[in-house]
Formats: C-alpha cells, structure tokens, sequence
C-alpha cells in the first residue's frame, strides 16, 4: 500500500492505499492498471492475470492541482486482485515513484489497524482478506 504525496497533487495524504490512478484517454482498465503499477510501485504484472473485482468504489477528495488551485474531486474506483504466486513480498522490488511517498506490504492481520482511506477496510472485509 501507499501514501500519496500532496505536493503531487495525491489525496488522503494520511492514510494507507491500493496503488492506482485514473485512466488515460484511448486506455482499457487493464492497460491502465498496468501502467499505473509501474508508475506508482515499479512491478510489471503485464505477466499476471489481474482479476476485476466486481464491486465498485468511489470517493470525494479535495486536491491540490499544480497551480496551487484546490479542487473537488469524484473518484469511481476499480479494484482488481493481482495474484504473484511465484515470488513472496519480500522477493518483489518496489521503488517509490510518481505521487507515492511511502509504500508498504501489509500483513491481514495488520490491515484492521491501518489507517486506510474511507471505505479501504471496508474493502477489505467484503473481499474477506480481513473479518467483519
């Protein structure tokens, strides 16, 4: 997970997030999953079958644009699981890129006390990766 650099113009700056971003004109989802993974973390998964997840999310952020200017964002958030069966966590190279300013593997058993941005532990329980 990450945490968003607000001179970057990244939101919730305070609290723990899956790495993604928005979709670029002409891109699919997967296409901008892919690249947002590399942009945000440095993995490639272009080797790995990403499974979209149903359920959608969504969120409302105020945002610094690079002119200084703050403004109210609608977000709708597709969520994919990204199985690397091959490799442990500790065996796959991230590196802090493009808004991130910190990232970090979690442990389920850690993700209840995280703070994570509105609706992340939420997520989590519907996925099952930690109870309700």
């Amino acid at each position: 997970m990450g945490k968003k650099d607000p001179a970057k113009g990244g939101v919730y700056p305070d609290c723990w997030h899956i790495p993604g971003g928005g979709i670029n004109e002409g891109e699919t989802l997967q296409q901008a999953l892919q690249r947002e993974i590399i942009e945000e973390v440095g993995i490639d998964i272009s080797s790995y079958n990403p499974i979209l997840i149903p359920e959608k999310g969504s969120g409302i952020a105020e945002k610094t644009l690079s002119s200084g200017e703050k403004v109210l964002i609608k977000m709708e958030f597709n969520r994919f699981r990204v199985d690397i069966k091959d490799k442990l966590a500790d065996e796959i190279k991230v590196e802090l890129n493009d808004d991130l300013m910190e990232i970090r593997w979690f442990g389920p058993d850690e993700l209840p006390s995280v703070k994570q941005i509105p609706g992340g532990k939420e997520f989590f329980q519907k996925i099952g990766l930690i109870p309700k």
